[in-house]
């Protein structure tokens, strides 16, 4: 067998160079729609949009993640995995900078739905790269991804009204382009060294995971989970500010709630790694989410900052740990990659739905408090869900084997 015919090989990368170019791609992840809520009065003045239509600033960006998902793979395949990140990250950098120009709801909207699409791609992509250059570390190496997807968030939240302070709401939304520039240039610099896995490493398997209740289960998890972050992130600042908090008080406590969301991606991964059994920590989730959601509507006077406490953690440590679940389900990475696609694929799509419907309620109740009482719901049916992933069910859930693709 000659050289050639052989799997290629790659010079592998320093360990702490490959972490930081994740989490700095991570960072960018978020503020495209945290940075929305603090700045939605100073629009709606401009743009006179319904809450309806600026829930589609986060209901399209999201769907898009979840369209997105299900082609990711694919484009990857065609093009390569390096190429498809580096357009991912064009985009993203692209659609961030049009918002120093947007001059309608509609040019605002278009730019959600292209930074949703740079992302999605990412998102489909990232958790085969940490499979396969971390096997040994999945839950720390998960961990610490998707806490630096929550800090973009903390940062989107707090940090916009204070550009917004000087540059007017376009600048608060379109300075996190320098951000999407900064990871553009560490990943071209230096993505060449790293271990990126390709189709071959599945043994070209197929991937019905449509046809596994277990895939569809871990979906609507990822759903319920990312519903409640993506409503909180939409509008708790919006629902603060009704309460009596000013623009900047409503941002710094978006930034208190996904620093509560940080903590919570590293300290509950972290807690999971140490038993096979991630059950308690999902149920723990839930009921920290559902007592969040439940105070929020019942008792916003006790304290904003408790009630955001609560939901920071909650909803913090469901995001990675329902990552977490699923890649614990396959091997290979490829595979880990393309189930991990799947459910957030589904996931993203259900959950795009839940901001615009709490629009909807906002316009016409004049409240939020509906919206609070279906999340909180969606908390307890998240925690039947989990009830059942116990260690050895792992293996079952796809006992069948996917089946080789026929030769072409």
């Amino acid at each position: 067998m000659t050289q050639s015919s052989k799997a290629p090989t790659f010079q592998a990368a320093p360990p702490a160079l490959l972490f930081i170019t994740l989490l700095l791609i991570a960072l960018n992840l978020r503020p495209v729609l945290a940075s929305i809520g603090p700045l939605l009065d100073a629009m709606k003045q401009e743009l006179t949009i319904s809450y309806a239509t600026a829930s589609m600033l986060t209901t399209l960006p999201v769907a898009a993640m979840g369209a997105a998902c299900f082609f990711g793979f694919a484009i990857a395949s065609r093009f390569g995995m390096r190429p498809t990140i580096s357009f991912s990250l064009v985009t993203l950098a692209l659609a961030t900078g049009l918002r120093f120009f947007v001059d309608s709801s509609f040019s605002l909207i278009l730019s959600a739905l292209a930074a949703g699409l740079g992302i999605a791609l990412i998102q489909c992509l990232v958790p085969a790269i940490i499979k396969a250059n971390y096997p040994a570390r999945i839950a720390a190496m998960m961990g610490f991804y998707i806490t630096a997807i929550m800090a973009g968030a903390s940062l989107g939240s707090a940090v916009s009204p204070w550009f917004a302070s000087f540059s007017a709401w376009r600048g608060g939304l379109g300075h996190w382009v320098w951000l999407a520039v900064a990871a553009l240039v560490l990943w071209s610099l230096f993505s060449h060294r790293w271990h990126l896995p390709t189709q071959s490493a599945a043994g070209g398997a197929t991937t019905r995971f449509w046809q596994h209740s277990r895939a569809w289960q871990l979906a609507m998890m990822f759903g319920l989970g990312t519903a409640a972050f993506v409503c909180v992130l939409a509008w708790l600042a919006p629902y603060a500010m009704e309460n009596g908090m000013s623009a900047q008080q409503a941002g710094l406590l978006m930034g208190y709630l996904t620093l509560m969301e940080v903590l919570a991606g590293l300290l509950f991964p972290a807690w999971a790694s140490r038993r096979n059994d991630r059950r308690i920590v999902l149920i723990t989730l839930c009921l920290f989410q559902a007592a969040g959601f439940f105070g929020l509507m019942l008792a916003p006077h006790i304290s904003l900052w408790f009630w955001a406490t609560l939901l920071g953690l909650g909803v913090g440590g469901m995001f990675p740990m329902v990552m977490i679940v699923t890649m614990d389900h396959q091997e290979d990475p490829v595979m880990a990659g393309k189930l991990a696609a799947f459910v957030q694929g589904i996931g993203y799509l259900v959950a795009s739905i839940a901001p615009w419907v709490a629009g909807i309620i906002r316009d016409k109740l004049a409240s939020f408090d509906m919206a609070w009482l279906m999340l909180a719901v969606g908390a307890f049916v998240l925690l039947l869900l989990s009830l059942s992933l116990t260690p050895s069910s792992y293996a079952r859930a796809f006992k069948v084997n996917l089946q080789p693709c026929p030769q072409v």
